[in-house]
């Protein structure tokens, strides 16, 4: 067993603000706190993944140089700030017409693979999202799950409760300070 623990991160609500479907980088901005709560987990020695349901792929709305270019730009903001990725993967899939895919959030296909390329614990590793699918992958996968209730997460609260998310927090910086306390 890998004594290598991650933080596997959701982008759109949680890291960056859901506008729908984002399909221009310059659209990206990170919340306010995001660098503060990463840069605290890097210290402490997390990967850092970000797992993304990213379906505008799927509806033409966005093709697959469009969604690199999205994620250089999360990545740079990220740098920026102190916080560099460790690794990023996307479900580019569109639900309603590819079927059941084994990668789209809540299924735990991203997470599985994150844990697998990177030789991580999934007992000592962490999910921040903000919805009850981030929860759930988080929990098929082995990993505890953390919500915030930025983006849709002051509506999956309650869903979320039903079924135990490790916490419900503000933010990702107070999801770095809850993980933290508990390793």
């Amino acid at each position: 067993m890998s004594a290598r623990w991650g933080v596997f991160l959701d982008r759109d609500g949680t890291l960056v603000p859901d506008s729908g479907y984002m399909t221009r980088p310059e659209d990206l901005r990170l919340y306010a706190r995001v660098g503060e709560g990463l840069r605290l987990l890097r210290r402490a020695g997390a990967r850092l993944l970000v797992v993304s349901n990213q379906s505008a792929v799927g509806r033409g709305l966005l093709d697959a140089r469009g969604l690199a270019r999205m994620d250089r730009r999360l990545r740079a903001l990220l740098r920026e700030v102190g916080a560099p990725l460790d690794g990023t993967y996307y479900c580019p899939h569109y639900p309603e017409t590819d079927g059941g895919c084994d990668c789209r959030k809540p299924a735990p296909g991203l997470l599985l693979r994150g844990l697998r390329e990177h030789d991580l614990d999934p007992a000592r590793s962490f999910l921040i999202g903000d919805t009850v699918s981030d929860v759930e992958a988080a929990r098929r996968a082995g990993v505890t799950p953390v919500l915030v209730l930025t983006g849709r997460g002051l509506r999956s609260r309650d869903a979320a409760r039903r079924g135990p998310a490790g916490a419900v927090v503000r933010d990702v910086a107070a999801a770095a300070r809850w993980i933290l306390e508990r390793r």
